[in-house]
């Protein structure tokens, strides 16, 4: 009988196929001597001599490597592996597509394995797999898989440190081998959906949080991505994967890819601090294509608003994480988000200024101030103040067609007292003086060419309407937001505060020849102007900080935008402001006039070198150095000292003190200047916005009742309207004198000043009366109808109670 066994195997030993034969001979007896070089080129030769036996030979190799797997002979199973690398070199044909599933099958169940050797051989195997490039698409192969197995590897957790890291540099390398081999395979799109990007970016996030030093992030190439352990390093392997994974990113897949970042740093609080998400966003944003920048934009503008009520540091980190996304953005294609940028962060500033109020609110209705509400108010400041930083830093890189329109777009935010909706309340003072805080940052560095162009009506007449409010950071807000807009030359840091300048040549001030455009404004605007600067200077909460920013004002406007005429008009408003604060009809405190009569002075010096006009010169020095000597205090180098003794009054008296009228106009006779209008005093227009602004009116009001008998009401209605009537407690010479003035300006006044002069107390009338009429005639609104008469025949109209509006007296 044994024999004849062996006659049998004897006969039945070569009938095994010759592939069998060919991959039994590659395994040596002693796993320790490693693969027969020999025998495998005889059957490498043999798979390239008939590719129709490679997918057998694919499976009889996986079942070999399967078989030792279970048995634990590792040596055996990475002679195995060995082998189908170097098939999977060898061979390029269609035959490779059933070899190529027999190998990820065994990748898969080397994978599975809890050996971290058998994990490593097996990734290492597949990122091999992953550079070959196919010739043909595979239309049934799936990764998900791989993309599981190896995500976990990434977020392993071994004992050892050093395992544990191999494991996790052998994950991060599969998952970066899925990604070479499916991102550019149309058929393979499947990768990009959520199930996926859920574990493939957590786990290069999970990694590159482990990164020592944040800082080293920067675009692609930079020698922050390079070193000399960076392929065994977790935290800069995952960077590198992050990056490719991200440049491949096609229009569609920017949301699926963007989103994973955002709810892992929520997963792992890593808003506040924020250093790891910044460092995200920096390479989301420098690894992607430029046209897909907006995309990002909009996810994180999104995720703002998801976390509208989360905590003051988690949103300052989200809106410091939009800053950095903005700032790269803005150097290239910003897409059709620039408006839904500015209205998402202008919506959280007015929340976060609610959060505040509300905050204050409550704490002083509380019998203490706790530690917890100042703490609470700071972080709300801190969201402000990102929220400014990222406005001004966006709205500073756009073109100027761009900026312009976003001027426009905040300025149709800020809230102008004299609209129903809005009352002189603490919180619109707030609101306006962040939305003009951001205005100051989006028009740092702006130069139009034009002042049409960058200072439309609709900018700037709601923009001096807050230049009249009672609140002193608000008018220096409005002064920045000019110089920053008229200032094209950058002359304001030469100018360096109120001062008496001595040789304004040394200052090589930069000014060009005013354009046609340019007179055209200051025809149309400069009245307008004029007068907001003139109201600007008596108010009694003005500082060093105003009359600094009052007199820059002028100043850039004598460099920009004076020609002759305009140079006339600034002197006649010089005067006017030395005239206001010695007839103090207004009971200003000394230290305004004293600081108005400083301004004057510092202005009048640097309008006279800059006209460069001797005899001007002459007399505006020769008024500085009696001031010198008799009254300092009326000059900025002493006014705005700290306890700069004041006197009790001016002596009017004193004309060698004061800049007259008829000297100036004496020595600006000649070609050019029409020295008969300085004769002309100036006299600020009186307009609807003293009236919004809630400003001391000139006028006093009287009461008118109105009686109407009414067949539907019981009683009379008594309706109290109030008018305007001239002021009868001025003297009759000071009547007289302004009957005088008034005859002098309409006979040599320009034309366009007496028009907009007109025009203004015109609209002013047309108001009232349209508002008198319209309560006096208009019969009160009656649930059981009124009859109104239409085409001749009576309509019936009903009004719903609802929409009645009664007085507070009636409504319990």
């Amino acid at each position: 009988l044994p024999i004849l066994m062996m006659r049998v195997c004897g006969c039945c030993g070569p009938l095994r196929p010759r592939y069998k034969r060919l991959v039994d001979n590659i395994f040596p007896e002693d796993p320790k001597d490693g693969l027969s070089k020999s025998d495998m080129e005889k059957l490498t030769f043999y798979a390239v001599s008939a590719p129709e036996k490679l997918d057998r030979i694919g499976a009889y190799l996986a079942e070999r490597l399967s078989r030792d797997v279970v048995r634990h002979r590792y040596g055996y199973v990475v002679i195995a592996m060995e082998a189908l690398d170097q098939l999977l070199m060898a061979c390029h044909s269609q035959s490779i597509k059933p070899f190529v599933e027999s190998f990820l099958h065994m990748v898969a169940k080397l994978l599975e394995s809890q050996e971290p050797d058998l994990q490593v051989l097996g990734t290492n195997s597949f990122v091999k797999f992953a550079n070959i490039e196919e010739d043909t698409p595979s239309y049934h192969r799936r990764y998900d898989f791989f993309v599981s197995q190896f995500s976990a590897m990434c977020h392993s957790t071994h004992e050892d440190p050093e395992t544990r890291t191999r494991i996790r540099v052998a994950g991060i390398k599969g998952l970066q081998g899925v990604v070479r081999k499916t991102v550019n395979d149309e058929l393979q799109a499947i990768i990009w959906e959520p199930q996926h990007m859920d574990k493939l970016i957590p786990s290069m996030l999970f990694n590159m949080q482990d990164a020592e030093d944040l800082d080293r992030v920067g675009p692609p190439g930079t020698p922050s991505e390079t070193g000399q352990d960076g392929e065994e390093n977790p935290a800069s392997l995952a960077e590198s994967c992050f990056r490719e994974l991200l440049g491949r990113a096609a229009y569609g897949n920017m949301n699926n890819a963007v989103r994973p970042v955002l709810v892992h740093l929520d997963n792992h609080r890593l808003w506040e601090p924020n250093e790891f998400a910044v460092s995200c966003f920096r390479i989301i944003m420098y690894s992607i294509q430029a046209q897909h920048s907006h995309h990002v934009i909009q996810q994180v503008l999104g995720h703002l608003d998801m976390h509208n009520k989360n905590t003051p540091r988690m949103r300052a980190g989200i809106v410091q994480v939009l800053l950095e996304t903005v700032a790269i953005a803005a150097k290239g294609s910003v897409g059709p988000t620039v408006l839904e940028v500015f209205n998402t962060l202008l919506k959280h500033l007015r929340m976060s200024v609610d959060f505040e109020l509300g905050e204050n609110s409550r704490r002083n209705s509380g019998a203490s101030v706790s530690s917890s509400g100042r703490v609470k108010e700071s972080e709300e400041r801190i969201v402000q103040n990102a929220i400014i930083q990222t406005i001004g830093f966006f709205g500073g890189n756009l073109p100027d067609y761009q900026r312009a329109e976003v001027m426009m777009f905040i300025m149709g935010k800020v809230p102008v007292y004299g609209t129903p909706c809005h009352t002189l309340d603490t919180g619109t003072k707030r609101i306006q003086a962040m939305l003009l805080s951001s205005l100051i940052m989006v028009t740092s560095g702006f130069k139009s060419k034009t002042m049409v162009a960058a200072l439309p009506a609709p900018f700037l007449d709601p923009l001096f309407s807050i230049s009249l409010m009672e609140d002193c950071e608000l008018r220096q807000l409005v002064l920045e937001i000019l110089l920053n807009i008229i200032d094209r030359h950058d002359n304001r840091a030469k100018l360096r505060g109120i001062r008496i300048i001595p040789n304004v040549a040394a200052l090589k001030i930069k000014r060009e020849k005013i354009s046609k455009q340019d007179v055209g404004f200051m025809k149309k605007h400069g009245q307008q102007l004029y007068r907001h600067i003139y109201l600007g200077c008596k108010e009694e909460d003005n500082g060093h900080k105003n009359f600094e920013l009052l007199f820059t004002t002028l100043a850039v406007l004598t460099i920009e935008l004076a020609n002759e005429e305009v140079v006339v008009d600034l002197i006649r408003l010089a005067l006017a402001l030395q005239d206001m604060s010695l007839a103090n009809e207004e009971n200003m405190p000394m230290i305004i006039r004293c600081g108005i009569m400083a301004l004057v002075a510092a202005y009048l010096n640097f309008l006279s070198q800059m006209i460069a006009n001797p005899a001007f010169c002459q007399h505006v020095n020769k008024v500085i150095e009696m001031r010198n000597l008799e009254a300092p205090y009326l000059l900025p180098e002493h006014i705005f000292r700290e306890k700069c003794p004041l006197p009790n009054d001016l002596e009017k008296e004193d004309r060698s003190m004061y800049f007259q009228t008829v000297d100036l106009a004496e020595c600006l006779v000649g070609p050019g200047y029409n020295a008969e209008r300085l004769s002309i005093p100036y006299v600020p227009q009186v307009t609807d916005e003293d009236r919004l602004t809630r400003r001391k009116s000139l006028v006093d009001t009287i009461s008118l009742q109105v009686d109407f008998p009414s067949d539907s009401l019981p009683d009379k209605v008594r309706l109290d309207i109030s008018l305007f009537s001239p002021d009868t407690t001025g003297l009759e010479e000071q009547e007289k004198e302004k009957r005088r003035q008034v005859m002098e300006k309409f006979q040599k006044a320009p034309f366009e000043e007496i028009a907009a002069h007109c025009e203004s107390k015109a609209n002013m009338l047309h108001d009232r009366l349209a508002q008198i009429f319209e309560l006096t005639i208009r019969p009160p609104p009656s649930p059981s109808g009124v009859v109104s008469i239409s085409a001749g025949h009576a309509q019936h109209q009903s009004v719903p109670v609802y929409e009645m509006k009664f007085p507070d007296l009636c409504v319990y």
